[in-house]
């Protein structure tokens, strides 16, 4: 088997993806993957070499991805509005073969904005697509398919291995919510006569393969759109009649607050059935909002990078308000208590997870793949959840220390690590804080060098140079010293 093959059953005039008014048909597609292929090949990618896909929601990185699934390559997908020390951090880490790059991710390989990259063979993408057309190469279940960061709950960003079974399962069990008892199939996942948004970046899971990889599976249309603005992304709906929208609480936010007259007079979400919220908590007021405002009753879900991510979900299932509802078939979930017994219902545990999805580990990192993994193959997920007589799950808290900014994870650690490195700071320390239309927002406290003349600008936009937006310090304090325990360890709850 090799996941690239979803696309391959499809009939060659059906919809497969729209971009910037420009449709891609089933056929076109196969074709376009078949030539990128035959491009990576002629290029030396060997099955297991690790492929960068550096570009934005199009049909370049579809592509791309397929191409590098196809050739027994391992796909790489990384923001391509990274500065550059924080690309060439991940393309070390992961060794990377080579990187196929579109417009956006080209721009971060050229000139002085390269300074600092590893040596590394850039490709456009462009220039692979008309390559002789190639075969697939045949993948077991267990052959590493993608690589994936992700901030975990403590430490440096760590790229998680997820195999071509890992995805393939967690696409088979999203899609067997509705053969599994829901109470209302009408509101089941996506399927061939679909349209989906797709506005989470691909090199998120979320939109990796829990939009597109379900999409392409299934033959349904997926809508691509590089950068969401809130009005444009509301006429996609209606122009394309588009049915699925999995979005992240931000997202949904933005609608709800969206002015009457950036809405428009009919309501431009009457063709969609299924409304998903996911990667950060879904406020209950905004279900409700949305549900008022444009009728659609939004299914939350939850899930994570290291499965593939789906665990649990409303899709089908009446959740109530604030649940993630129940977890998928095949996925086994557990709810361990501070004994290490499974917590009665109605107590707190720390989720766990095993099941076909679940990742194969830390690249290059035994040791933390050994603390997020059993022996025995449960996943320890750092989340605590409460679960009632029904069996629908509560979020109650979160792995320690990490904030979530517009359903993106930031690792305080990675962004300490890099303010620590402005020569005017002695020491750093991030928390989270509430932010209205992100979730929430980055704060840093700096203890300056003494002697150094350092302020809130100067930090702010040195963290710009190092860090992906959304990673940097909305706010900056200046402070004397940071609060530390007998041990020394920083205590960040006296800073919340």
């Amino acid at each position: 088997m090799n996941l690239a093959s979803a696309i391959d059953a499809h009939p060659a005039d059906g919809p497969a993806l729209v971009s910037q008014g420009e449709t891609t048909t089933y056929g076109e597609l196969r074709s376009r993957v078949a030539g990128i292929r035959g491009g990576l090949l002629a290029r030396g990618v060997a099955p297991g070499d690790r492929v960068a896909i550096v570009a934005a929601n199009n049909p370049s990185f579809v592509v791309a991805y397929l191409g590098v699934l196809g050739v027994g390559g391992v796909a790489v997908p990384l923001n391509p509005l990274s500065p550059p020390p924080e690309l060439g951090r991940e393309l070390a880490m992961v060794d990377a073969r080579l990187a196929v790059v579109d417009d956006a991710g080209g721009a971060a390989f050229a000139g002085e904005a390269a300074t600092g990259l590893p040596a590394i063979d850039v490709v456009p993408i462009g220039d692979l697509v008309g390559g002789e057309p190639a075969a697939m190469v045949q993948r077991a279940d267990d052959d590493l398919a993608v690589l994936l960061f992700t901030g975990g709950t403590a430490g440096l960003p760590r790229a998680a291995m997820l195999t071509h079974g890992n995805l393939r399962a967690n696409i088979d069990q999203i899609r067997a919510t509705t053969a599994s008892g829901a109470v209302d199939p009408a509101a089941g996942p996506a399927t061939a006569d679909d349209v989906a948004l797709g506005v989470i970046p691909l090199f998120h899971i979320f939109g990796l393969n829990a939009v597109l990889g379900l999409a392409l599976t299934v033959g349904a249309t997926v809508v691509l759109v590089e950068r969401f603005d809130p009005p444009a992304a509301l006429g996609l709906l209606a122009e394309h009649g588009i049915t699925v929208v999995s979005g992240v609480p931000t997202m949904w936010r933005a609608w709800a607050d969206l002015p009457p007259a950036d809405a428009g007079d009919a309501n431009p979400m009457a063709s969609v059935r299924l409304g998903v919220s996911g990667a950060a908590a879904l406020d209950p007021e905004l279900r409700r909002a949305i549900a008022a405002r444009y009728g659609v009753v939004l299914a939350e879900g939850y899930g994570l990078t290291e499965a593939s991510p789906v665990v649990t979900s409303g899709v089908g299932r009446q959740a109530p308000d604030g649940s993630i509802g129940l977890p998928l078939p095949g996925i086994l979930v557990r709810l361990i208590d501070g004994s290490g017994a499974d917590a009665l219902v109605g107590d707190p545990g720390e989720v766990w997870v095993k099941g076909p999805n679940v990742f194969a580990g830390y690249w290059d990192d035994p040791e933390a793949t050994r603390a997020a993994l059993t022996e025995d193959g449960w996943l320890r997920t750092g989340d605590l959840a409460v679960v009632d007589d029904d069996g629908f799950l509560w979020l109650v808290d979160r792995a320690k220390d990490l904030i979530i900014v517009s359903g993106f994870n930031v690792v305080p650690a990675e962004v300490e690590a890099v303010l620590m490195g402005h020569p005017g700071v002695a020491e750093a320390a991030v928390v989270s804080v509430p932010d209205p239309r992100s979730g929430e927002a980055v704060k840093a406290f700096v203890v300056p060098v003494p002697g150094a003349d350092v302020d809130e600008a100067a930090i702010v936009d040195y963290a710009a140079r190092h860090l992906a937006r959304y990673k940097c310090p909305s706010v900056v304090t200046i402070v004397d010293e940071l609060p530390h325990g007998l041990t020394g360890k920083l205590l960040r709850r006296q800073l919340r």
